[in-house]
């Protein structure tokens, strides 16, 4: 017996939810690892106070102790499901409503009779457009910090890449993972390098050139990996992460209707009125910093009159309504429950304890090193903190005194947090409820990803180091 057919028994004989893990399951090892962390994590935290200028809530960066203990027990941690699902609720929400709409509006057949038509143009030339909507999805994320705001695109992007004769992974990447690279490379991300800004008081968005410079370079290492994922499944199906896998959704959710493909005068006006609800999406989230309560309206609203436009009576509206939130309840739940590690961690009080243990050895190694180390505990701590201005306002008031104590400017600590906070959200177990959208499981995802969080983590530590030898400023 050679060695791949000792591997292959091995495989077989290891129990499937390890083989091929269920994203539940991966979760509720999380919240049971976290709960083990609240018995052997002393509890500690940092006092907190208003920032009067921005109106958040800040650390006191040496105010850090140790306090009582409050190790989670086995009840609370099952508590923690149903309050991380309580605290989740407006995400959740908005989850369930932006997917009914969108099954609102393909239930007009406009979204596909458009896509087939723009298909049929562009055959043989498809290599360009993947290349126009994954630029203009990195800028989103880049400008914008566009991260939720790109879940309605998911199911479009997977339909349009299946069509074009690739997989729902190659849809996924030129609309999320690009959102993602963007976010990650950013230069005027106001949630992320605004909120950064503010606290270590540098001038909003300065630094600009050096971080366009960063940007280009994601830019072109996550285009390289996404047109090399798409060229290598064109070539051969079965070099698909999905080939084999039986979905939890029915993939004729995420194939074209070539039955009624005729692109009507109803069809145009039904895409004319989602063109002007991305419109009205992109100038609420600029200029009144909408957010997923405000979206869900938005497309509520939206998709209704989508439906009356295409023809649909009241009741055909409902059905298909009820049918797009069927179809993302996996991932919508998910939500809630990867909420509740956070929840099980800020009960026990070890957040603190976990930030303060990782910023300490920082503290005496030259400026290159430890601006590298900044950005791994950035890294590190976005595991526990998902929302990048939530990862700000907790570790930058202390980065940015220990950045002034080892030499490093406060504009490469924002630099670090920023690539820290970016890149691993591509990967992490809480960004489930994206792929949900293409139906893509997570343990395969897990995989295919790790090589570009890797590419992109070694060119982070090779820019922040760069930072760090210049002086990258102001201050």
């Amino acid at each position: 017996m050679n060695t791949s057919d000792i591997d292959k028994k091995q495989k077989k004989s290891l129990p499937e939810f390890l083989r091929r893990p269920n994203a539940y399951v991966i979760i509720f090892i999380l919240i049971l690892l976290a709960t083990f962390a609240t018995w052997v994590i002393p509890s500690g935290q940092y006092d907190r106070v208003k920032d009067e200028a921005s109106g958040r809530t800040v650390v006191l960066p040496d105010s850090f102790e140790y306090v009582e203990d409050s190790s989670v027990g086995i009840f609370e941690m099952f508590q923690a499901i149903p309050k991380g699902i309580r605290a989740s609720a407006g995400i959740i929400a908005f989850i369930f409503i932006i997917s009914g709409a969108i099954q609102i509006i393909r239930g007009t057949g406009a979204l596909d009779a458009g896509i087939i038509r723009l298909v049929k143009k562009l055959k043989g030339k498809d290599t360009p457009l993947l290349v126009i909507i994954t630029f203009l999805f990195t800028m989103l994320g880049a400008a914008f910090g566009f991260a939720e705001e790109t879940i309605p695109f998911i199911p479009l992007g997977a339909a349009m890449a299946v069509a074009l004769g690739y997989d729902r992974v190659v849809g996924f990447h030129i609309v999320r993972t690009a959102a993602w690279i963007g976010f990650a490379g950013a230069f005027l991300n106001p949630f992320t390098i605004g909120v950064a800004h503010n606290i270590a008081e540098l001038p909003l968005f300065s630094g600009l050139g050096y971080r366009l410079i960063c940007y280009a370079i994601f830019f072109t290492i996550g285009l390289w990996f996404i047109l090399n994922y798409a060229k290598k499944i064109k070539k051969d199906p079965a070099k698909s992460i999905l080939y084999g896998y039986k979905g939890e959704r029915d993939v004729k959710d995420f194939e074209l209707d070539y039955e009624n493909s005729d692109f009507t005068l109803r069809h145009k006006l039904v895409l004319l009125i989602f063109l002007v609800n991305i419109i009205l999406l992109i100038f609420g989230v600029i200029k009144y910093e909408w957010y997923t309560t405000e979206l869900a309206a938005l497309f509520l609203g939206f998709g209704i009159l989508c439906g009356f436009a295409g023809g649909l009576k009241i009741n055909q509206i409902a059905k298909q309504f009820s049918k797009g939130m069927t179809g993302v309840t996996f991932g919508a739940l998910i939500v809630g429950f990867a909420r509740a590690v956070v929840v099980i961690l800020q009960e026990g009080v070890i957040l603190d304890t976990i930030i303060h243990g990782l910023a300490v050895p920082i503290t005496n190694v030259s400026s290159s090193i430890a601006i590298v180390g900044m950005f791994i505990i950035q890294s590190v701590i976005n595991f526990f903190i998902g929302s990048g201005s939530g990862q700000a306002a907790a570790t930058m008031p202390i980065m940015v005194p220990l950045s002034d104590v080892i030499g490093v400017t406060r504009q490469s600590a924002v630099l670090a947090f920023q690539f820290g906070d970016g890149i691993t959200n591509m990967l992490y177990p809480a960004m489930v409820y994206y792929l949900a959208f293409a139906d893509i499981p997570y343990d395969r995802w897990f995989k295919h990803i790790l090589k570009l969080v890797i590419y992109l983590t070694i060119s982070a530590i090779v820019l922040v180091a760069i930072s760090a030898m210049i002086n990258y400023g102001p201050f």
